[in-house]
């Protein structure tokens, strides 16, 4: 789906909302509600009052991880998006030219046994691209870099002896030399503690995500403590995002993600109840549609995902989505389709632009909810 719309530059947001001005939340972001093609412009924090008891908000848990790191190819800089940890401890990664704006731009990938030095001694060797359609990200193996001795000529470390770094050496480097992934349409670097969500917890093995499940970013836990106390339930999951494909918008590639038992139990109960299962963002989608059976039954589950939502594939369990608002030409937007339609996701966007709304991980967030049935009672406010 590629929407006949262009989004001006202007209505990128450069920094957080809590930036924007003294006094101002993270909720300090404007909500578009769209049921069906009807579209009405609210407040992010009147989303209380648009929810009903016995609604249910899928949230991602994932934590951002800093996963821009510097590096050198021969005598040219390079930054490496380190994107997704495989099973065999090897990393997907996309590599990128710096810019004169602090940021990067797109750089061709590969070829196999390029390698990348990084900072601690590492070294980055490329072997094959993550998958055959493109060569954008890469599978690479880490490890330590070859240190001379003595002058001899001789060198100890993974040339020597075989070696490997560790598996999690890639997650000590992030720690020590890493920042979050920043694109052009922002103003400036920020402190990772920006990119995580109030939802965000770390993970067992220290892993999580490349970039910031972005749509849940508005929430603050006064917002959190509102839904809770009006009968708004929260199921958690957790899906560790990849580097986006922000130039081609390439479709989403395998994720590793869980659907615990608690959180499966309460989709179902939620849905048997007569209540909206509303996601918050394309990554709890993906989550929790990679985890319902043919009977439409939520399972405990956990694994990689290669699941793309589509119209044709259509959704099983979500009713509703929580999202930030994409580029025409996303992938992501074939998943809105699934939820909503063609009409109202093409409806939605042409009143975004007219409302000025803003783009992008820091921007302004869209609810699309069922359409309202004509023939129901309308509640103005929750229904008890």
């Amino acid at each position: 789906m590629t929407l006949a719309v262009s989004v001006p530059e202007e209505l990128s947001a450069r920094v957080p909302a809590e930036q924007r001005g003294a006094g101002l939340g993270r909720d300090a972001v404007r909500l578009m509600v769209s049921r069906g093609t009807e579209v009405s412009h609210h407040t992010f924090r009147e989303l209380p009052r648009l929810l009903r008891a016995g609604d249910l908000l899928v949230v991602n848990t994932s934590r951002t991880l800093a996963a821009a790191v510097d590096g050198r190819i021969g005598h040219a800089r390079v930054v490496v998006h380190f994107s997704t940890r495989g099973d065999d401890g090897r990393w997907a990664v996309e590599l990128r030219d710096p810019d004169e704006a602090g940021t990067t731009r797109a750089r061709a990938g590969g070829p196999a046994g390029t390698e990348v030095r990084l900072p601690g001694g590492l070294r980055l060797v490329l072997e094959e691209p993550l998958s055959a359609g493109s060569a954008r990200m890469w599978w690479t193996r880490v490890a330590a870099g070859p240190v001379e001795v003595g002058g001899t000529g001789s060198r100890v470390g993974e040339e020597a002896t075989g070696a490997r770094a560790p598996v999690d050496a890639v997650l000590g480097l992030m720690r020590e030399h890493g920042r979050p992934i920043r694109y052009s349409y922002t103003e400036r670097d920020q402190p990772l503690s920006v990119y995580q969500t109030v939802f965000a917890l770390p993970s067992a093995d220290g892993t999580g995500s490349a970039e910031m499940p972005s749509a849940a970013r508005p929430f603050t836990v006064g917002l959190v403590t509102e839904l809770v106390s009006r009968g708004v339930q929260f199921a958690p999951i957790t899906l560790h995002t990849g580097v986006a494909s922000a130039e081609a918008h390439e479709p989403p590639y395998p994720e590793r993600f869980a659907v615990p038992e608690a959180s499966a139990r309460l989709i179902n109960a939620a849905k048997a109840g007569g209540g909206r299962i509303v996601a918050v963002g394309t990554t709890a989608v993906r989550a929790v549609e990679s985890a319902v059976d043919v009977d439409e039954v939520v399972r405990a589950r956990e694994g990689w995902t290669d699941l793309v939502v589509t119209p044709e594939r259509g959704v099983r369990v979500v009713d509703g989505l929580l999202t930030g608002l994409h580029e025409p030409e996303a992938s992501h937007l074939l998943m809105l389709e699934a939820v909503a339609g063609r009409a109202a996701i093409d409806r939605s966007y042409e009143e975004a632009l007219r409302g000025l709304y803003l783009w992008h991980e820091f921007g302004d967030v869209h609810l699309i909810l069922p359409a309202e049935n004509p023939h129901a009672e309308h509640c103005a406010s929750n229904c008890w």
